[in-house]
């Protein structure tokens, strides 16, 4: 060979596992992941799901369970991807799946977490929070939304570039930056919003402004429990957040990205350990208030149907039955030929209550 030909450089597009033409050290992690502790990480989160499924059902807190049980269930499935890694770290699809769901998962948990600021303000004092709770919701939920669309835009991308187009993959990254990015900015101003109410309420407490209901609830140590689980689990998620944009900012296959301590500590670990607080520190057991104002929502929203429903058929009754006897819902005849739905009107005034939450 000449001096001036140019060195061949070897392609690994078409690598499907590690072998001599084919080492790990080509691979976007550059290592075999650790088969022992990603099992670890499946299991516990396979076990977050199975609580947070039952104490949902029992309690009966569909809205911030199902959330985080969503977020949980990524998760596992993020970690069988890198489970089935550790046996081949050439294998696409487990790769692919473990970037998608791994990235995401956590968007869908702090949803739970979102939630309980609109609740510890209706139980606490609505007056003295700086917008009307139910807009709490309104607001962190859609943008924490938007940030899953966006992120999940990146991973499309980046699992469409393949192993040759660099340029796609580039482009995939810096859509999932930009996802992660906006979602460190909500948490940052949902942090804002907590500690701003919370100071606001300790020095209303410290007034005497609290009825002896609201001084109790914020004086019991369950709630303060509760307050404070989602505090250390915010600022878990936080940390892996502001962990995520430095290691993606180096691109694929940068020397972060390639350092499997510190996505196991940062990434692993900083959320199993917020999922398994919250998890474990239920509000329905640690603060009823909100358990009750949950099953509320959505009883209220059944009662809802329910009504609809008996509405219809009191006018299907009053259709067929002309100017004659109507028929009550327990089936007796009244003599004017009006219907008392009494399961009904029971039924609108859950539907009212629920609504005005």
């Amino acid at each position: 060979m000449s001096s001036g030909t140019a060195p061949h450089r070897p392609s690994f597009k078409n690598c499907v596992e590690v072998s001599a033409f084919c080492p790990v050290q080509a691979t976007v992690l550059g290592y075999y992941p650790n088969l022992g502790i990603n099992a670890f990480l499946c299991a516990g989160f396979a076990l977050c799901v199975l609580g947070l499924v039952g104490t949902g059902i029992w309690k009966r807190t569909w809205g911030y369970s199902t959330a985080l049980a969503a977020g949980c269930l990524l998760e596992f499935v993020g970690y069988i991807g890198r489970v089935q890694l550790s046996a081949n770290p050439w294998n696409d699809k487990a790769f692919q799946t473990q970037i998608c769901c791994i990235i995401l998962a956590p968007t869908l948990i702090c949803i739970s977490i979102y939630l309980t600021l609109k609740h510890v303000t209706l139980s606490i004092s609505p007056e003295i929070s700086r917008i009307r709770p139910k807009l709490y919701p309104l607001i962190f939920v859609p943008a924490d939304v938007s940030c899953l669309i966006l992120q999940a835009i990146g991973g499309g991308i980046a699992a469409s570039a393949g192993k040759s187009n660099m340029t796609l993959l580039l482009q995939g990254d810096r859509v999932i930056i930009a996802g992660i990015a906006l979602q460190v900015v909500v948490l940052g101003f949902f942090g804002i919003m907590s500690i701003d109410y919370f100071i606001r309420a300790r020095s209303w407490v410290k007034k005497g402004g609290a009825s002896p209901e609201v001084l109790a609830l914020w004086n019991d140590k369950k709630f303060r429990m509760f307050a404070y689980a989602v505090a250390v689990a915010y600022t878990g998620i936080f940390i892996r957040c502001v962990y995520r944009i430095v290691e993606m900012a180096g691109g694929w296959g940068n020397p972060i990205m390639q350092d499997e301590p510190s996505f196991i500590v940062l990434e692993g670990f900083m959320i199993l350990i917020p999922v398994a607080i919250l998890t474990i520190f239920t509000p329905g057991v640690l603060f009823p208030d909100m358990a009750a104002r949950e099953a509320m929502r959505f009883r209220g929203k059944k009662a809802k149907n329910q009504h609809a429903a008996a509405a219809d058929a009191e006018k299907a009754e009053h259709g067929a039955s002309g100017n004659g006897g109507g028929v009550t819902t327990s089936g007796d005849v009244t003599p004017n030929g009006h219907n008392h739905n009494t399961n009904a009107d029971a039924a609108n005034k859950n539907a009212s209550a629920a609504s005005s939450l």
